[in-house]
């Protein structure tokens, strides 16, 4: 605990920005470099501060906080930013990550949890409050599934309809007698679609098919 972590705050609202300063100033351990009311200002401020951490608002009034974090990270990747927000919007989430965000907080978050946060994120952890987390996680899945479900649509209806059969358990000769087709037929149509789907075998096949 003996490393003082340097902060700096970029918030447009006066009342919370001054709030935040004094959480930072009043606490051991940290320090407080400065504050800004705005993304641009930021944009000149923070490069000369060097801190080691950086409390963005997202919303800010001008340029967003992501777009600030986006200009700055690429020429400083050793400052962490930590990003602030009232909202817990998915797409803002994933913005803010994928522009160089290192953690993601909630405005209503309590001062202890706050500074336990910014030492977390100091110390090479990802904070998130435990609500976005939960939809972080949950957005992959989704997006996971989503892909698992596109990669389905390649195939053409009567492979489509074998996999269906597979994951029913069905041998190839049961499902050659329900589908009409020679044996020869349905093993060259499963071929084609363990090739498609990027699969070795029925197991793999058949938890493609079902999402997993």
């Amino acid at each position: 605990m003996n490393n003082v972590i340097s902060v700096c705050i970029v918030e447009d609202n006066n009342d919370i920005r001054q709030a935040l300063e004094q959480i930072i100033s009043m606490s051991d351990g940290y320090t407080l470099l400065g504050s800004f009311p705005s993304a641009e200002a930021a944009l000149i401020g923070v490069p000369r501060l060097k801190p080691g951490v950086v409390l963005m608002d997202i919303n800010l009034g001008g340029m967003s906080g992501i777009e600030c974090v986006k200009q700055l990270k690429p020429d400083h990747p050793d400052i962490l930013f930590m990003m602030c927000t009232v909202y817990e919007e998915d797409e803002k989430i994933f913005e803010a990550l994928s522009a160089g965000a290192n953690g993601y907080i909630l405005k209503k978050t309590a001062p202890t949890k706050l500074l336990e946060a910014i030492r977390e994120l100091a110390e090479g952890g990802a904070p998130m409050s435990s609500q976005i987390a939960r939809k972080v996680v949950a957005a992959f899945q989704a997006k996971n599934n989503a892909s698992a479900g596109n990669s389905l649509d390649i195939l053409s209806n009567r492979e489509m309809e074998i996999l269906e059969l597979l994951a029913k358990g069905m041998l190839y000769k049961e499902i050659s007698a329900r589908l009409s087709i020679a044996q020869e037929t349905v093993r060259k149509h499963v071929y084609h679609i363990y090739e498609k789907l990027h699969v070795n075998n029925r197991v793999e096949a058949v938890n493609k098919y079902f999402g997993r």
